[in-house]
């Protein structure tokens, strides 16, 4: 009689386990590709579930993009190449001074705008070149941050930004948007840190990318990337919101590790405009102002046009990232006219509603430019400035400019 019961126990067994193995070629059990694959797995062929201690212990505590060329334990592909792509060379083993193990990737990127975008950057995606149109995504549930390496060949090259997911468009896109902000790179290996605490990491197929721009580095950047992560290190802790010190500045200097926000949100005849971030032709303070070009063409129609500064760049209202200013009572900035006489509606400070607003807003103008670099201030004085997405806009239209205009900016920042 056992014998008998032994049996028809170990034929349970072959056909559940039959059963399962059937269900995975006919496609009933679709997983994404997740950290806890083998958990998952082992539960739904009716293996018992580990106590609580045993499943925390299984649970990966690093998550690879890159440690060395060919690796195991690598995940993603570089190979999401955007903005004047053919300004960017690659090489994914290195052996010109690693951080560790035999390899590191070597970036060299020239500036020299031969797509016409005046940027470019890399995305490592799942699968390779997958833009959200393909599933692909892992869950990094658990990840509390990303660490990686990283140096410049000379020292000063600046990374405008590294993020994590933000593959937002396509049938299949990222759960998250994480950004580093400006980064300026030493001579020497140094690790950075993005903190993930509190940020839905369930499906990101975009697992890291950076991008450079010309204005940033005009002479181009070479510089060195190795051993990137994910990791869970249960010591992270969310990032609180903080009041910002003033002076916050949103442009310096080109290259200036200080500035903050991005002319990014291009408004109405977005056609007419062109701005250049690194302008010498007689700068207010330091090296570079910036240049605006209208042309009053209309050429979408609107017969207006402005620009936003925005953080991250193309945020209107989407992500949670607004910086808190309630320590600034003013914005102040300098303007001229290239030759007087130009008429700017306004200039502005906040104003964008989304899923996350400003939480106020403050504008100055109509404004008739000067030859002469002159002052103008934002009076802020009253103003809830505890959550700012939208840094500093300005707006100018063809009927007060029927033949166009073109100004200069240079020192903006709160104050």
């Amino acid at each position: 009689m056992k014998k008998l019961l032994a049996v028809l126990f170990v034929m349970t067994l072959v056909l559940s386990s039959g059963a399962f193995a059937q269900g995975m070629a006919m496609g009933k059990v679709e997983e994404k590709p997740a950290l806890q694959e083998k958990a998952v797995v082992e539960a739904k062929a009716g293996m018992p579930e580990p106590a609580a201690a045993e499943e925390a212990a299984a649970k990966p505590k690093e998550f690879v993009v890159y440690s060395d060329k060919g690796a195991k334990e690598n995940h993603y592909a570089a190979s999401g190449w955007m903005g004047d792509a053919g300004d960017v060379k690659m090489v994914e083993e290195s052996k010109d001074n690693p951080h560790s193990g035999a390899s590191c990737i070597h970036f060299v990127y020239s500036a020299k705008g031969i797509g016409g975008e005046g940027w470019a950057g890399v995305y490592w995606q799942n699968p390779a070149n997958n833009w959200g149109s393909k599933k692909g995504g892992y869950d990094l549930t658990g990840m509390t941050k990303l660490t990686f390496w990283a140096r410049g060949a000379k020292g000063g090259e600046v990374i405008k930004n590294f993020v994590i997911g933000g593959i937002t468009k396509g049938t299949y896109p990222d759960s998250a948007t994480v950004e580093s902000g400006q980064v300026e790179l030493t001579n020497t290996w140094k690790q950075y840190t993005i903190n993930l605490v509190g940020q839905d990491l369930s499906y990101i197929s975009g697992g890291f990318s950076w991008v450079a721009s010309a204005d940033l580095n005009p002479d181009g950047a070479t510089f060195f990337l190795d051993d990137i992560k994910f990791e869970a290190d249960p010591g992270m802790k969310a990032e609180s919101k903080k009041q910002e010190k003033v002076p916050f500045y949103i442009y310096a200097d080109h290259t200036s590790s200080s500035n903050h926000f991005i002319p990014s949100g291009y408004m109405g005849d977005y056609g007419d405009l062109k701005t250049d971030g690194l302008c010498k032709d007689n700068p207010y303070l330091g090296d570079t102002c910036i240049k605006v070009t209208y042309s009053g063409k209309a050429m979408q129609g609107a017969r207006w046009a402005g620009i936003m500064w925005q953080y991250p760049a193309n945020n209107w209202g989407s992500m949670d990232k607004g910086f808190d200013l309630s320590k600034a009572t003013k914005l102040s900035f300098w303007a001229r006219g290239a030759n007087g006489g130009e008429r700017i509606e306004e200039f502005k400070v906040g104003g964008i509603m989304g899923e996350f607003s400003d939480s106020d807003v403050a504008l100055v103008g109509p404004v008739i430019l000067n030859k002469e670099w002159t002052q103008y201030t934002i009076d802020l004085k009253g103003k809830d400035m505890s959550y700012i997405l939208g840094g500093f806009a300005f707006s100018l239209n063809a009927d007060n400019n029927p033949e166009g205009a073109i100004f200069y900016l240079d020192e903006l920042k709160f104050e």
